[in-house]
């Protein structure tokens, strides 16, 4: 590991926010690259304009004290890597195949830069899209050329046929190929399977009548479900069996099914649920353990008389099943001049998190979308900075995938204002540091790693500078734990006694 030195401000960090804050909660900032929405924000730009843009979001991101960023990496059957599957997006160069010049690959630099400020990165995958619009022209190389025959059109926009097992196996390779070569913590699917429904009947018959696995005609529903059941399973074998340490989540719409369709749906009135539109039963996916998390967009304010969002946090809290339970926000929405009440006040998403902190099965919230952060969103940023995210948190565990816990510091020592420490070598890949905790407490005081006042925080670095709190100095004991990839922590190590 580097061994730069980390200035730290501990003014920040070392008395406890007004509002009690976790030690463990997940908060993460969707990145969405189709379309350009916050990156690149537009295309063309050269490779260093990109990647300023790249560091400056991931900047707001950690000032903000997030711990995670979910990027789109495969937007519409296309790549933001080099691939020898997919083209390049046209969403970089403006060109479908174009790769960036001067050459930079774009998700090891994003990977990189998100690692270096200790944050996870999810690799997120729109899994059968294909075009956007079917008058844009498709990369040369695109699979589609190859096997026009498992394409779909439907309304403007082209698909990969579900139903086919080409097309699954496809899309494992791609997942595959993303997890062998590179660093990722996860990898995330959204809400997109089967297609938000139109007029038109989806044009699945070939697909139905080749491979219907004995369903008939009046279950097609189901089987589409069993297809996108199918990939879901193989996708999380797949992973697992690459790098098992790499987590698989999936951000659903926010409403299962309504109430008036199944007895164990929510109390709500959507017009399309993910069960019998998007044909994707995410709760038994959850339930099975095919995915290690679930991220439910709930996009509507507390209070909505068709789906509220207090209701739905309460009903995605009664399916984590053992698994990972985070809650989407809808940041785009906040705006002086909506047309929704509830969007113009400044507290709603502040609300929202409070709600979602005080249901202890839901462990924390991401928040569509990045380039929001960079407007007025009517005093959030100040809430985040100086309440609710005052002090950095950590991504929670997931001992299902691995529950031991790394080795201890062996050895610590201070230089000064200095401290540095030395880690045990991993026998196993998932018990390397990845990450440390700083705690400290005043001498005299008692120590509880537990004790929001003694934890000060999480860095990737192994040497820490620290900077005088105040004109009265006061002797402080740091003491310092490692933090595995999965975020399973060791031992506190003993205690340094600093003069801040």
């Amino acid at each position: 590991m580097k061994k730069n030195i980390l200035l730290v401000s501990l003014l920040c960090i070392l008395h406890v926010s007004l509002f009690a804050q976790p030690k463990y909660e997940f908060r993460a900032v969707w990145v969405a690259t189709v379309n350009n929405i916050d990156w690149p924000s537009k295309p063309g730009l050269s490779s260093e304009q990109q990647q300023q843009e790249a560091v400056n979001i991931l900047d707001e991101c950690k000032q903000l004290n997030m711990n995670a960023v979910i990027f789109q990496v495969r937007p519409a059957g296309d790549a933001f890597y080099p691939s020898d599957l997919e083209p390049w997006s046209r969403y970089l160069t403006g060109t479908p195949g174009q790769a960036p010049d001067p050459f930079y690959d774009p998700l090891q630099f994003w990977i990189e830069e998100s690692h270096k400020r200790g944050m996870e990165f999810h690799a997120w995958l729109n899994p059968f899209r294909v075009s956007q619009n079917i008058k844009e022209p498709l990369g040369g190389n695109h699979i589609a050329f190859e096997h026009p025959d498992w394409i779909l059109k439907y309304g403007n926009l082209l698909y990969f046929d579900p139903g086919l097992p080409q097309t699954r196996e496809f899309v494992g390779k791609v997942v595959k190929d993303i997890v062998s070569r590179y660093d990722v913590d996860a990898i995330h699917f959204d809400d997109y399977f089967y297609p938000y429904p139109l007029a038109e009947a989806y044009p699945d018959t070939v697909s139905f009548s080749n491979y219907n696995r004995g369903f008939r005609k009046e279950d097609k529903a189901d089987w589409r479900r069993e297809n996108v059941d199918i990939i879901i399973k193989m996708l999380n074998d797949t992973v697992k069996a690459t790098k098992p340490w790499v987590k698989f989540g999936i951000s659903p719409f926010g409403v299962w099914r309504n109430k008036t369709d199944d007895p164990r749906g929510s109390d709500t009135k959507a017009g399309s649920t993910n069960y019998d539109h998007l044909y994707a039963d995410v709760i038994k996916w959850q339930k099975n353990g095919w995915i290690d998390y679930l991220l439910p967009q709930i996009y509507w304010q507390i209070g909505h008389p068709q789906a509220d969002f207090k209701m739905l946090a309460n009903w995605w809290k009664s399916h984590t099943y053992n698994r990972g339970m985070y809650i989407g926000h809808a940041l785009y929405k906040v705006d002086a001049q909506s047309e929704t009440a509830a969007w113009t006040k400044p507290g709603e998403i502040s609300s929202q998190i409070r709600m979602v902190r005080n249901i202890p099965e839901l462990e924390g919230s991401a928040f569509y979308s990045a380039k929001h952060f960079n407007r007025d969103l009517m005093g959030l940023q100040d809430s985040l900075l100086n309440s609710l995210y005052r002090k950095p948190a950590i991504v929670p565990p997931m001992k299902w995938i691995d529950n031991m816990d790394p080795q201890p510091v062996k050895r610590i020592g201070k230089w000064g204002k200095k401290v540095k420490w030395k880690t045990e070598k991993a026998d196993r890949i998932m018990d390397k540091p990845n990450l440390f905790v700083i705690y400290g407490n005043e001498v005299g005081t008692e120590f509880n790693k537990e004790d929001a006042n003694c934890f000060w925080g999480v860095v990737k670095v192994d040497q820490l500078k620290f900077t005088p709190i105040n004109d009265k100095k006061k002797k402080y004991e740091i003491r310092i734990s490692v933090l595995d990839r999965l975020n399973n922590e060791s031992e506190v190590s003993k205690a340094v006694k600093l003069k801040l």
